[in-house]
């Protein structure tokens, strides 16, 4: 009989991107597994704050520099307060569980990678990871490439793939898409140069040539830098203004994916993205560029192209457009194949194993 697990998870920020949203599900999902579930925050709030749910324990730090003492101690405190002896640390929260650690010798460590640039493995920076991964009890990668690099370069060798899950979440309905009802595709992700949107831009613009009534509707945070400026330049060049809609940071997937009828992601190097598990939960056909896992989790269901080809996107993206049997045959054999195997139940299950075995 083991005893009940009392686990926090740590991430930077809440801005909505794919190791937050794992974060926030997972603790999430934890409570209802009658593990006693935490989140700490260590640098910024943000909007995925909203779904975090009210039985889950929450400590949020805003810490400032690479080490604020004070804020280590507010973490250090917490945990010894609510006897936590599992820390779950995203991405580059590990620093931080390292840290806390060093006060805290019992604690476990769990660090979990989310890299999204597993074409790019080898320009990644690993020393401070190296060095920390010493700490670590255990190692959750999201995909092949990134147990294997792990394997090769950090000290800790317990080493596990678990892939992503995605939950679709009811929120209040905010966000109406623009265009014509039955022809709207939809990306969901965050505006930076892995994901892409100049390739998806340019495959849309063929698209339109052909089908003027589809529309574009982009979904996920932008800033104010040269890859947005560049953007906004395409669109304009391209005469994309009433074509092409953005809708920023949404809470409300769910019900902005229920507005479209292709989801598409162009993206030149990813890990496991949780959107493309959103579109299969939600019953879209999809189109994806071949980098990460992508093609692993699409299997035979959907399209998958090679990145940086906007014909073939564009190609792919019209096959769908030109049969609406396909569409449905797609979204749904996707549908099912994402219910069968990465579900919430079966991820946690597999999640609670490596805690009891810590």
């Amino acid at each position: 009989m083991h005893k009940p697990l009392n686990v926090i998870h740590i991430i930077d920020s809440l801005a909505v991107g794919g190791a937050e949203m794992m974060a926030v599900n997972i603790a999430n999902g934890l409570h209802k597994h009658n593990v006693r579930a935490h989140l700490c925050v260590t640098r910024a709030e943000g909007l995925l704050k909203e779904k975090i749910s009210k039985e889950i324990g929450y400590v949020f730090l805003a810490k400032k520099g690479v080490i604020d003492v004070k804020a280590l101690v507010i973490l250090k405190n917490y945990i010894k307060k609510n006897n936590i002896k599992i820390v779950h640390a995203h991405s580059s929260s590990f620093f931080m569980a390292v840290l806390v650690k060093c006060m805290l010798p019992k604690i476990k460590i769990v660090w979990h990678d989310h890299y999204g640039k597993a074409e790019r493995i080898e320009e990644r920076k690993s020393l401070a990871l190296k060095l920390g991964s010493i700490f670590f009890t255990n190692i959750i990668s999201v995909n092949d490439v990134l147990v294997q690099w792990a394997k090769k370069q950090l000290f800790c060798k317990k080493v596990l793939f678990l892939a992503n899950f995605a939950t679709l979440n009811i929120t209040s309905n905010k966000t109406h898409l623009n265009g014509v009802e039955g022809k709207r595709i939809v990306c969901v992700a965050a505006f930076r140069h892995q994901k892409d949107h100049f390739n998806l831009l340019q495959a849309f613009t063929i698209v339109k040539n052909k089908y003027p009534e589809w529309t574009l509707h982009l979904v996920g945070k932008q800033h104010n830098d040269v890859y947005n400026k560049q953007i906004e330049t395409i669109i304009k060049n391209e005469s994309l203004e009433k074509d092409v809609f953005f809708y920023g940071a949404c809470l409300d997937i769910k019900y902005i994916l229920s507005q479209s009828n292709i989801g598409v992601l162009s993206s030149n190097s990813e890990g496991l993205p949780v959107s493309l598990l959103e579109y299969g939960l939600a019953g879209l056909p999809v189109v994806v560029t071949n980098v990460g896992d992508c093609e692993k989790v699409v299997n035979d269901y959907g399209f998958v192209v090679p990145k940086e080809n906007s014909e073939e996107l564009s190609n792919a993206i019209i096959k769908y457009i030109e049969d609406e049997n396909l569409r449905e045959l797609k979204a749904e054999q996707f549908q099912k194949h994402i219910f069968d195997h990465y579900s919430e139940n079966s991820y946690l299950s597999s999640l609670i194993k490596i805690y009891q075995a810590c």
